[in-house]
């Protein structure tokens, strides 16, 4: 919604700018910017990032639902500026190449977004994100407190936590504070097949936290668990241990031994 010429945060889209200069700038400055750059910038709100990026990138794909903050961006007449009025859930990203990815994500759609990167065909060379710093620490967890997340990302990513953010840099405040993380790429080491089998394994795993892994999966794959207690031990992972203590590297030797996966 618009007051006069100033434009409001809008709730449904979990609208909070980021506002803070030096905040702005520590992204820039972790995602590396320079003159070479191409960068998708999800959600950009009023531009306030958008501005430093256009003046470091070469080229800047801002991809914004709101209608009223593309007309906004639009305004700012930044020539190095391509404006995409799309949810970024549907956005082709083959039309970025050879890309960085900067975001202050909606947290709402964090999860969402991280397995979109994660699995698209055409994966950014860097990712710099803004997110809650609870998904901060959920990306960065390690056997004991994993999780589907987690998991997901460190298979696909190494990350990095940067500057934590504190709520009052934003616009409206969120409830909680907020951290960057650096994503660099890391390749695949399944195949596309075998990589689907794998997270489906992790969600049958998680399935039910408060039971072990050999309750999970013998319910989940509909085996005995005699059968699975035997790929268990072919895999060296204890009957008795959970999901969540279970690091990227055990899940996929599971996988290696568990034959109807």
């Amino acid at each position: 919604m618009a007051t006069g010429n100033k434009i409001s945060p809008k709730k449904s889209l979990g609208q909070h700018w980021l506002t803070d200069k030096k905040s702005l700038e520590n992204i820039i400055n972790l995602a590396g910017i320079n003159k070479t750059d191409t960068v998708l910038e999800i959600g950009p709100g009023t531009g306030e990032l958008t501005k430093l990026l256009s003046a470091q990138a070469k080229q800047i794909i801002a991809v914004e639902l709101d209608s009223k903050l593309v007309e906004h961006l639009i305004k700012l007449k930044l020539p190095n500026l391509i404006i995409e009025n799309i949810n970024i859930l549907n956005f082709n990203f083959e039309k970025a190449k050879d890309y960085k990815l900067v975001a202050n994500i909606p947290y709402y759609l964090t999860g969402k977004i991280i397995r979109l990167i994660s699995e698209t065909s055409n994966r950014p060379k860097l990712a710099v994100l803004l997110v809650q710093k609870e998904i901060a620490d959920k990306l960065t967890a390690t056997a004991g407190n994993l999780s589907i997340l987690g998991l997901t990302c460190q298979y696909f990513w190494q990350v990095k936590k940067g500057p934590i953010i504190t709520a009052d840099k934003f616009d409206p405040p969120p409830k909680v504070n907020s951290q960057i993380v650096k994503l660099t790429p890391i390749i695949p080491t399944l195949s596309n097949e075998k990589q689907k089998a794998l997270f489906r394994l992790i969600r049958i795993g998680f399935s039910s936290k408060r039971k072990t892994l050999l309750n999970n999966l013998s319910s989940g794959y509909r085996v005995d668990k005699q059968t699975i207690e035997s790929v268990l031990s072919l895999a060296s992972i204890d009957k008795n241990r959970r999901a969540q203590t279970l690091s990227a590297n055990e899940w996929i030797s599971v996988l290696e031994k568990l034959p109807y996966a």
